[in-house]
């Protein structure tokens, strides 16, 4: 049955670390997994019990310095606090550069905007985040847009968890839209 899966054998990062926005983070990991999709939880340490903001544990799969992004099909910046302290970390930033390079998706919910901005690539995209950062998206030149979800090209982008519906939409929309372009096979 997994072989009539939209997603089967495709590989999906997510950032996780303390502070992350529960529902942000699991939702479209147990999306992505009802499509077929693999995915990894990484974060600084492997093997460590992150807590959520709201005390859901999540245990980290791999480090973020043992990813390789050719190894995957796309990333989740999922929000809280969790992005302003992954975006200080080089390696975070390398990983979402090399999957912009490369067209893959990056979807980024919430606060998660934070991570792609310090990566330098959401300069002329449109999105939307957390009204908390919305000047900061517009000061790294970004177009702001107040909506449920924002898709420009291998970009998703959603306000809150109650844009969840709808941003895990958007992703599968962009997957869907990209499955036979050489940037979701590899």
């Amino acid at each position: 049955m997994t072989d009539s899966l939209p997603l089967s054998g495709k590989k999906f990062l997510l950032f996780v670390g303390e502070d992350y926005e529960d529902l942000e983070l699991w939702y479209p990991k147990f999306r992505l997994e009802e499509a077929g999709a693999e995915t990894t939880l990484a974060g600084l340490e492997a093997g460590k019990t992150y807590l959520g903001k709201h005390g859901y544990p999540a245990v980290s799969e791999a480090t973020i310095d043992s990813i390789n992004s050719t190894d995957y099909q796309g990333v989740i910046c999922a929000g809280g606090w969790m992005p302003d302290k992954l975006r200080r970390f080089e390696k975070v930033l390398s990983l979402l550069t090399e999957f912009h390079a490369r067209e893959k998706l990056i979807a980024a919910i919430c606060h998660g905007g934070w991570m792609p901005i310090s990566a330098g690539i959401y300069s002329g995209v449109k999105v939307t985040s957390s009204p908390g950062i919305k000047d900061d998206l517009i000061n790294a030149g970004c177009i702001w847009e107040d909506a449920s979800v924002v898709v420009d090209r291998h970009f998703v982008s959603s306000r809150r968890p109650g844009d969840l519906p709808d941003f895990c939409r958007g992703i599968l929309d962009v997957l869907h839209s990209t499955k036979t372009s050489e940037s979701f096979m590899d």
